[in-house]
């Protein structure tokens, strides 16, 4: 059976920080608002773990102005960018015959236009967005679900991404090995079988593998 290589999206696949920064000066360029509430947005974000409704909420009680949750949506997938040679490298991987599987959790509107808009989808075998199979990282039925989807299995592949508590652990929980990408957050455990700083670096460490 096929051989299976799961990446995370944001801030793995994608510079998720970066593209939110890119559209909060946007938006706030575009409202007449200063600086300061690009800043404040970029503090309150949480890396995007904030529900947005909060997050514009709050955004609105502070500065006065209203932020639509559905525009966001619609918008901010614009300003996400993919290197290419991380759509080589996944290319690569397929060539050499995994199955890659995008595995995110996250709402289905904002992550198919990040996919679509960088042109991921179309580099892999398959996106798993955890609002439309209801279940999310670290969950291991995620996986399950992502290597039934492409006819793989879980034995000898592996997880990608950025977060311990989501990622890696979720790696774990499905018997996945692990790659952790950068260190974006706090949380340290569990570890990684390797820890790299972009994901440019996991593509080598599968293919020897």
């Amino acid at each position: 059976m096929a051989r299976l290589a799961c990446f995370d999206l944001d801030n793995t696949l994608i510079d998720r920080d970066g593209a939110f920064l890119a559209w909060a000066r946007w938006w706030v360029g575009r409202a007449g608002l200063d600086a300061g509430a690009v800043d404040w947005l970029v503090a309150q974000d949480n890396g995007g773990f904030t529900p947005r409704g909060e997050l514009f909420e709050r955004f609105e009680e502070r500065f006065g102005v209203a932020l639509s949750v559905d525009d966001y949506d619609r918008e901010h997938p614009s300003f996400t960018w993919v290197d290419p040679s991380v759509v080589e490298g996944l290319v690569s991987l397929r060539a050499a015959g995994w199955r890659v599987v995008v595995v995110t959790n996250g709402g289905v509107v904002q992550q198919t236009r990040k996919l679509a808009h960088t042109g991921i989808a179309d580099a892999v075998d398959h996106c798993c967005i955890s609002e439309a199979v209801g279940v999310r990282k670290p969950d291991a039925r995620i996986f399950a679900m992502a290597a039934e989807e492409v006819g793989a299995s879980l034995d000898g592949g592996w997880m990608v991404g950025d977060h311990p508590a989501y990622d890696v652990a979720g790696g774990v929980n499905a018997g996945l090995r692990t790659i952790r990408v950068g260190s974006h957050h706090s949380v340290d455990v569990p570890r990684a079988d390797h820890q790299v700083e972009s994901v440019v670096d996991a593509f080598a460490i599968i293919l020897a593998g």
